[in-house]
Parts: C-alpha cells; structure tokens; sequence
C-alpha cells in the first residue's frame, strides 16, 4: 500500500448538500476499491490565482489516503468526468 494525497475543488456554485456527497463519494471510492482514507479535510471557498471557466473562486478539499498502484488511475479517471470537479491533483507522498 501506498500513501497518497489528494487535492480537489469543487465549483463553488453547487449547492451544500451537493458538495458533501462529492466528498463522500471520493472516500467511499477509495475505501471501495481496498484503500483506507482519512477523514477529508474541507478547506471551504477560496479565491483561485487566475480565472478558471470564468469563476474566480471554489470550493477546495484535501484528502489522504494509503492504496494499491492502480487506485489513482481510477480516482483520476472519474474526476476528470465529473462536471463539478473544477480541478484535481493526486499525489504520491
């Protein structure tokens, strides 16, 4: 098993609710698929260094996690799907 992190904003126009099950659907894929997460951390709302899509703010999460090789590719594959996933950035620690 490998550490990893993480670190991912969500539009900041989607709704609260909204928000939280993102959050819970990246740690349930995690913990799905073998790995075990730490409790996410949720940094809230915060100004982006440049425009993105024309937005100028988001809401950031950052998470730590320990799995296999081939969990990343998975998690990075459905992010990149998901319309309300502004950016994301998985790291190997």
């Amino acid at each position: 098993m490998n550490k990893y992190e993480i670190l991912y904003i969500i539009n900041a126009g989607v709704a609260d609710e909204d928000k939280e099950k993102i959050v819970q659907s990246v740690k349930t894929l995690v913990e799905d698929n073998g790995g075990s997460a730490q409790e996410p951390e949720r940094w809230g709302v915060r100004k982006y260094a440049y425009p993105i899509n024309y937005k100028q703010e988001g809401y950031y999460v950052l998470m730590n996690f320990e799995a296999e090789d081939a969990l990343p590719k998975k998690i990075n594959d459905k992010l990149i799907i998901d319309k309300n996933i502004v950016r994301h950035m998985i790291i190997a620690k």
